[in-house]
């Protein structure tokens, strides 16, 4: 139940529609349901704007369903980060109009639309390995209600691919930009634009790139200002910020 559910509640109940009794027994999981591995907070999207996240990883395939099962109830999207086919098939049984977006690893539940903002979220990477994690983020930041422009493949080793870009990158209202080995890509962005930019160091990179530690210290002292970084292939936690910024 989101905050507009509740409102038509009360004014049922107000109308004589809706009895107290069934009203109550409604209500009674409008702040959380208790499975006994999970406990489903239904109350997010009224605090938050935006509903519970799946994390799949460390959770069985049964624990997931169970909290699709649960989730599906109200009428909330639904959104499930780091999940195998293994999951969705699963899944896909119990809910067939559910998707999957492989290279982001991302299964989704759309139960009603979200207008889009005019502005758009820019999404770009430095190169192809670095697709999984940009993925990440264009498809959270598109499931979330937003207008997403990908480009990929542009890292500082050929920066006239970037250069290239530019005009199209500047008419976004947010970048997130992701980047492993060096992770220098930020840098650079962040010293053409004027947009808020979100770094994501990914773990792509050879022994002394210490699986994005390299990438991420980078991005943690570049000399560009306004660059905010997140955690070592955290595409989902840019693209929810990135999301919260396009929404404003």
């Amino acid at each position: 139940m989101n905050i507009t559910e509740l409102k038509q509640l009360l004014e049922s109940i107000r109308e004589g529609q809706t009895d107290v009794d069934s009203a109550l027994e409604r209500l009674r999981y409008f702040p959380y349901s208790d499975l006994g591995y999970a406990v489903i907070d239904h109350h997010r999207e009224v605090r938050t704007g935006y509903p519970e996240i799946i994390f799949c990883p460390g959770k069985t395939v049964d624990q997931v369903t169970g909290i699709f099962s649960a989730m599906a109830q109200r009428e909330n999207n639904i959104i499930a980060t780091r999940a195998t086919a293994e999951v969705f098939e699963a899944v896909a049984k119990l809910f067939p109009e559910a998707r999957y977006f492989e290279p982001a690893r991302i299964i989704s539940l759309r139960k009603k639309e979200k207008e889009p903002p005019p502005t758009s979220i820019g999404i770009i990477s430095a190169g192809t390995s670095d697709m999984p994690v940009a993925e990440e983020a264009a498809v959270t930041a598109e499931l979330l209600g937003n207008r997403v422009v990908r480009i990929y493949d542009v890292g500082v080793a050929g920066i006239h691919r970037l250069i290239d870009k530019l005009p199209r990158i500047k008419q976004c209202r947010v970048v997130v930009v992701v980047a492993g080995m060096e992770g220098a890509l930020a840098s650079v962005v962040g010293g053409l634009v004027d947009k808020p930019l979100i770094a994501v160091p990914t773990s792509v990179g050879y022994g002394a790139a210490f699986s994005g530690l390299s990438s991420l210290l980078t991005m943690l002292t570049s000399c560009a200002a306004g660059i905010t970084v997140v955690n070592i292939d955290n595409g989902f936690g840019a693209g929810f910020a990135a999301s919260r910024i396009n929404h404003l």
